[in-house]
């Protein structure tokens, strides 16, 4: 029975991505073939500069912050169990699921800092 589900949904998520793209894709087929102008197919957003820091310093700095989060999410989870009366499962689970999306979130924004730096 859980197989059917995570089936089911692979099959949604696919459902959706192909409508999205086939859609897209035929949209802009027939604008192109009544002549319309090919800048409408982008935003304001996309035509300006686009940024020049490497990808590979955006991973690395996300990925730091994200691993710093989950090691303080352990330590907090081991704090809250021998402090507290929480179970041993609820403490460090929900620590890590928490400190984890704080440190996502820290290092989204330090990235969007370092992206309009440069």
């Amino acid at each position: 029975m859980p197989e059917l589900v995570f089936i089911s949904l692979f099959v949604i998520i696919f459902g959706i991505f192909y409508l999205h793209y086939s859609t897209r894709n035929k949209e802009r087929l027939a604008l192109i073939e009544k002549g319309a102008d090919a800048s409408i197919f982008f935003s304001a957003k996309a035509a300006q500069k686009i940024p020049s820091v490497p990808i590979w310093k955006v991973l690395i700095l996300n990925l730091a912050v994200l691993l710093i989060g989950i090691g303080i999410g352990i330590f907090l989870g081991s704090i809250l169990e021998a402090y507290t009366i929480l179970n041993e499962d609820v403490a460090y689970t929900g620590s890590i699921f928490l400190m984890a999306g704080i440190g996502l979130f820290t290092g989204f924004t330090l990235s969007k800092k370092l992206i309009e730096k440069e």
